[in-house]
């Protein structure tokens, strides 16, 4: 062992952490089965292998593995940022109630947003998001177009009172997320900004070794004209996504554009003619009362948005898109209404409900134009319309893009069929335009001496949601397998025989060594069974792994294995240290 051995000069890497430790000294506790609650694989093995513990539902707290992998993934992002041009800040986590009233957000955001008191009975909020504290700073400090552009970031707990969290870090409550924001003089500006920002993101998960697509989305509760989401594909994820096989187009299901499908026309010069439909409340067994195609059937679905009552139309064999219909309104809030509530608005049950002399605001597919005239609801309990024209028997508002993309429809760039896939939602860049500046007074003085609204954008990413999003795609049955720039350490040490001077002396030299080169090791000096240090390094998943015992040494050799390969080779113990800085640096340099 050197005489500036890792036991009394512990050696740091550039961020101050240690870069050998013992795990006798780490709370690092494992769990030979997950708690009752956790559901999806990333819960359950990030709890199995003591990265993370619950406190409250939706509420975690970091052990030091957990913390170790969760600076990794904040290092990476401020690197990223830091290289496009981003400067950090760190916004407070409480925020007045005056700034989110005076956004108009105090009354739109929802439940999910967690209000408090001050003892002088001031409103407060527990920041779900930035936007009107960064706008608020910039509305004071920038007076000129010499000021701009700017892009600001920090990295922050934020708190959104979920009506169901689940999953572990995938939904919580409580979550640590990056969120970035820039200003700008005009479009063309914000243009170049977005675009720096989404080439930013696509380092980052690069980097973090993820499988991910960037795919047109909803903007939701932040509002702004255009945005992507960056999604980690994962059979587990909360998202759907629509892709095209054939061409670049990628697409939450929330944003996916119309798809193509086919539609027999109605008889536009039948008259209205009223049926006899005993108990055909739904498309289906309607459709084989009658004899006819569902898709000829005009589906008249009622909703409540902002608390008034809106009608929408779609053609009966698809589904609403709810997102598409919440923003064609520009709502806040958007419910399908009950059955109770269908009744007392319409006085027919649902699914009888009509179109014919609505007197509520009603929207359509532009299927619902395309079929012309079908069968829909008469306003009478037992009884539909055949032949209800669109423009002759019930007038719409506009007609939309509202149907839900489905497996096989065609897609809006190339016509080939679209494929869905599942993903789990770990960045969203959004163009805000002006919708925060606006409202709260942030402008710029012009070189024509005229004051303008500043240009935004808001960029986040949810960093546990990352780390998770990781274990989904990276584990087997035996637990973990980081990819190495997110594992908590590179390179995992086991001695067998730790009562052995020969081998636990061994030991050590290896993890001086080989934090000598710079890497980072675990060394399991724990006095356990062989078999209990191989189940925990395999769930704590460590990309390499080097077992010193009584048995290799006699021949001057260790064992190495990399964790996703189960091919063990004995390797010369002097050779290692050389051997792993080797695969360590060709990992890192893909």
């Amino acid at each position: 062992m050197s005489d500036n051995c890792s036991i009394c000069q512990p050696r740091l890497d550039p961020y101050g952490e240690v870069l050998g430790q013992r795990y006798s000294t780490y709370l690092a506790p494992t769990l030979k089965e997950a708690p009752a609650e956790a559901e999806i694989i990333s819960h359950k093995l990030m709890i199995r292998a003591g990265f993370i513990r619950r406190l409250a539902a939706g509420i975690y707290s970091y052990l030091p593995l957990g913390l170790r992998s969760l600076r990794k993934v904040e290092r990476i992002i401020r690197g990223e940022m830091n290289r496009f041009g981003a400067r950090e800040v760190l916004l407070p986590a409480v925020q007045p109630a005056e700034l989110w009233k005076e956004s108009g957000r105090w009354d739109k955001f929802g439940p999910e947003l967690l209000r408090i008191k001050d003892r002088h009975d001031r409103d407060y909020v527990v920041g779900p998001t930035h936007e009107e504290v960064i706008t608020d700073i910039i509305r004071r400090e920038v007076r000129s177009f010499r000021d701009l552009p700017l892009n600001l970031f920090q990295i922050q707990t934020k708190f959104r009172d979920e009506i169901r969290p689940r999953f572990g870090l995938m939904r919580g409550r409580e979550f640590i997320m990056k969120d970035a924001y820039s200003f700008d003089l005009d479009e063309k500006g914000a243009d170049v900004s977005y675009k720096a920002m989404y080439q930013a993101y696509q380092n980052v998960f690069r980097r973090c070794g993820l499988k991910f697509a960037a795919v047109e989305a909803s903007s939701g509760p932040i509002g702004g004209s255009f945005s992507h989401e960056f999604m980690v594909l994962a059979d587990s994820g909360e998202d759907a996504i629509a892709f095209c096989p054939k061409c670049a187009y990628a697409a939450n299901l929330e944003k996916s554009s119309s798809p193509t499908y086919a539609l027999t026309p109605g008889l536009l010069n039948a008259p209205l003619e009223k049926a006899h439909t005993p108990n055909c409340r739904h498309v289906p067994e309607l459709a084989k009362f009658l004899g006819v195609k569902e898709a000829s059937i005009i589906k008249s679905l009622l909703f409540i948005a902002d608390g008034e009552p809106v009608m929408a139309l779609i053609p009966g064999h698809r589904e609403i898109n709810q997102a598409k219909l919440k923003d064609a309104l520009e709502a806040s809030a958007l419910v399908l209404a009950s059955p109770e509530e269908a009744e007392k608005i319409t006085g027919v049950p649902m699914g009888y409900v009509t179109p014919v002399g609505a007197k509520v605001k009603i929207l359509a597919d532009l299927g619902v134009e395309r079929l012309g005239s079908g069968v829909a609801g008469a306003g009478e309990k037992d009884y539909h319309y055949l032949n209800a024209q669109v423009g002759r028997d019930f007038t719409v508002a506009a007609f939309l893009d509202l149907l839900l993309t489905e497996e096989g429809d065609g897609c809006p760039k190339c016509g080939s069929p679209l494929a869905i896939k599942r993903g789990i939602e770990v960045g969203h860049v959004f163009k805000l335009g002006v919708k925060y500046s606006k409202a709260l007074g942030a402008t710029f003085m012009g070189v024509d001496g005229q004051e303008s609204p500043i240009i935004m954008g808001c960029y986040g990413i949810g960093l546990g949601r990352t780390l998770a999003a990781a274990a989904e795609q990276n584990h087997d049955q035996d637990g973990l397998i980081w990819p190495l720039a997110l594992a908590p350490f590179q390179v995992g040490v086991l001695p067998l025989q730790v009562h052995n001077p020969t081998v636990k002396a061994a030991a050590e030299d290896l993890m001086d060594k080989l934090t000598a080169l710079g890497l980072e090791v675990l060394l399991d000096d724990r006095d356990l069974r062989p078999g209990v240090k191989f189940k925990d390094a395999d769930l704590l998943g460590l990309p390499y792994r080097l077992t010193v015992s009584e048995k290799s040494l006699a021949n001057n050799q260790v064992e190495l294995k990399a964790r996703n390969d189960r091919t063990v080779t004995n390797i010369s113990v002097d050779l290692a240290p050389l051997e792993v800085q080797k695969l360590v640096n060709l990992a890192l340099a893909v």
